[in-house]
């Protein structure tokens, strides 16, 4: 069966850092892709990056040079480190994964990051 569990959001002042993680089990780990989504209330849900099984990483503009995505094969885990967070980055953040060639369709439960002064 398989599962994502995240875990390290919070709340942090704008121009703050916070660490993701999700630790998963159930399935072959390192040759699936990862990815790191996030919805804000009343928006839809958005993909903000993902790395291949290949350990290639995609962002959305709009955390290019701010997040970044890496993988533990090791640890069957994958991160986002997220820097110079702004009020624009609050949402729930979900882990989720997608076996070869398939979309994303495996999903963490969420955890919510708040950006607030």
């Amino acid at each position: 069966q398989v599962r994502l569990v995240e875990s390290g959001g919070g709340s942090v002042p704008p121009g703050g850092s916070l660490r993701l993680s999700c630790e998963t089990s159930g399935f072959t780990f390192r040759i699936y892709a990862m990815a790191w989504y996030r919805q804000a209330p009343g928006k839809q849900r958005e993909l903000v990056a993902s790395i291949s099984g290949g350990d290639v990483p995609n962002y959305t503009n709009s955390v290019k040079g701010r997040f970044t995505i890496s993988r533990d094969n090791a640890k069957k885990s994958v991160y986002l480190q997220m820097n110079r967070l702004n009020p624009e980055d609050t949402a729930v953040y979900y882990c989720a994964a997608a076996s070869p060639g398939a979309p994303f369709d495996s999903w963490g439960q969420g955890i919510q990051v708040t950006v607030s002064s």
